[in-house]
């Protein structure tokens, strides 16, 4: 594919995946299989892990809390799961939500609903009940598959069908029980291929979905010429599979047959102890998972040896102040950060010696990437000068499910951040175009947090912002005029974790007697309290 000049060709593809160890002979009979696979299911979900249960079937593919599964195991469960569905009415052009966690149930549902030919709806764990309501009524899915742990707030959600993944008592393996007498043999491939809606927060701050078809060879290539993952290792992905990024790795894992290791719960402690049992050499996170790491105490790290781990992938959020030098001292020159969204998926990639040299840079534009930065006319700006980031590559979203898309401009698609170059050709991004920021990988959007502490009997009014965090990059400060003196910190809290999703939940509250104001009454959150 040709992009505004820089192309991944078949000659850039075959080098970089020739060193990835993708490109390797197999025997005629199989490459003749590995090619109708592809012709039958394409290069998605379905297709990825067919290929994989005709290439290394008895090859574990899949560990998780009940143990592991081979390649041949995902491909009978995902088969039988798919009848599971196809009973409940999933059809091809129909979608499938799935609220799980990371672990068998979500890879079974995902490679299920893609045999079927469904979309498949991604949502997020940390979703309050009146949001994945809102969520589920605006994207009517067919069937919600989801852990029992998250009954409660899907009660009174609209669907039709609900499918239990992960149970927490008796057997936990709810699929497989679902799934026991169904057939396991293959389907016929549906009509058309499905489509990846992962949620994101929009211009109105709400979550929407954002629509992409399946992540080709191409985004692969794009990322294994920046990050060195190679074939048949073993990668602990702990960021959640919902967000693009943990999914991205799911996705990397069909094409170079990794071994992905799961856990349902992120802990400091249980992370590290995986990536030793499992003697994984390939470690997904979110930044602020490497911060929680980096705060055991010295002797839990010191016990822990980690002598596989090669590559350490972060993305979701900045890479604040020196966390990247404090990991690399700690744990060695291994950490590969990406910037992106959603919506453009990847833009750059920061290597080890570039947060050496900067450890808050995003990197450069990996092969078959081009990132501009443009003033607010749409021209390029010049030199290190600040301005919005449009990206161009082979995977950017079809468009928001609800309608509408991000700025484009010359094929390029805004990010919604503004930044600038730096030296060595080094990106560098400074915050979000509007007040969104960013916490703990997940993007938060103040006024809408203010929209829901305003609705508290006991508040007149309320101002939200963003302010740095030492753990989680930033964290929303609620600054509240109280109508009720008794209203205190914790009741404003508890008021927005009823309502909003954890990420949401401010960890300040301020009570100030009024609101600056300008003349015409907007708020000068400039004028605010510094210090809660």
């Amino acid at each position: 594919m040709t992009l505004l000049g820089r192309a991944v060709t078949a000659g850039v593809a075959a080098r970089v995946l020739t060193g990835a160890g993708v490109v390797r002979p197999y025997a005629p009979w199989t490459a003749a299989a590995l090619a109708r696979t592809l012709v039958r299911w394409g290069t998605g979900p379905a297709g990825g892990f067919a290929c994989l249960a005709v290439r290394s079937p008895r090859r574990v593919g899949l560990v998780d809390e009940l143990g592991a599964l081979t390649y041949a195991d995902l491909r009978d469960r995902s088969n039988a799961v798919a009848h599971v569905l196809a009973d409940r009415g999933v059809t091809s052009g129909s979608q499938v939500a799935i609220l799980c966690r990371n672990h068998r149930g979500f890879v079974d549902a995902t490679v299920a609903a893609a045999k079927l030919g469904a979309d498949i709806l991604y949502l997020n764990t940390a979703f309050a009940g009146p949001q994945l309501a809102e969520v589920l009524a605006r994207e009517r899915p067919r069937v919600l598959v989801h852990d029992e742990e998250f009954a409660a707030i899907a009660e009174g959600a609209p669907v039709d069908q609900r499918v239990v993944a992960w149970r927490e008592s008796g057997d936990p393996d709810g699929l497989a029980a679902l799934a026991a007498h169904q057939p396991t043999t293959d389907l016929t491939p549906p009509e058309s291929a499905s489509r990846l809606v992962i949620l994101t927060s929009g211009t109105t701050g709400q979550p929407r979905g954002a629509a992409r078809s399946a992540i080709g060879v191409e985004a692969a290539v794009a990322l294994l010429d920046r990050i060195p993952l190679h074939t048949r290792g073993t990668t602990h992905v702990a960021a959640p599979l919902f967000h693009t990024w943990g999914f991205a790795h799911l996705a990397l894992g069909m094409l170079l047959e990794t071994r992905v290791v799961l856990r349902r719960h992120f802990d400091p402690v249980a992370c590290l102890e995986v990536l030793r049992d499992e003697r994984c050499d390939a470690l997904a996170v979110v930044p602020v998972m490497l911060q929680r790491i980096l705060a055991l105490p010295g002797e839990e790290l010191d016990d822990l040896r980690l002598p596989d781990l090669q590559v350490v992938a972060s993305s979701g959020s900045a890479l604040t102040g020196d966390l990247a030098t404090r990991w690399m001292d700690r744990f060695g020159d291994h950490l590969y950060n990406v910037y992106g969204s959603t919506e453009v998926a990847y833009a750059s990639v920061a290597r080890p010696d570039d947060l050496r040299a900067a450890p808050t840079t995003a990197g450069r534009p990996p092969y078959g990437t081009v990132v501009r930065i443009l003033d607010d006319a749409g021209r390029e700006v010049p030199g290190e000068v600040s301005g919005r980031i449009f990206v161009g590559n082979g995977t950017l979203f079809d468009g928001y499910t609800g309608g509408g898309s991000k700025d484009v401009v010359d094929g390029l698609m805004a990010t919604g951040d503004v930044g600038r170059w730096g030296d060595g050709g080094r990106l560098f991004v400074e915050g979000r175009d509007d007040e969104m920021i960013v916490s703990g990988g997940e993007n938060v959007f103040p006024s809408e947090v203010e929209h829901c502490v305003a609705t508290h009997p006991g508040v007149l009014e309320v101002s939200v912002v963003g302010v740095e965090d030492p753990s989680y990059g930033q964290r929303l400060r609620a600054y509240v005029v109280r109508s009720d003196p008794g209203l205190t910190a914790a009741d404003v809290t508890d008021w927005v974790r009823q309502r909003l999703a954890r990420f949401q939940v401010p960890r300040d509250v301020v009570f100030v007697e009024a609101l600056p104001r300008n003349a015409t009454g907007k708020v000068l959150k400039r004028d605010l309290p510094d210090q809660p």
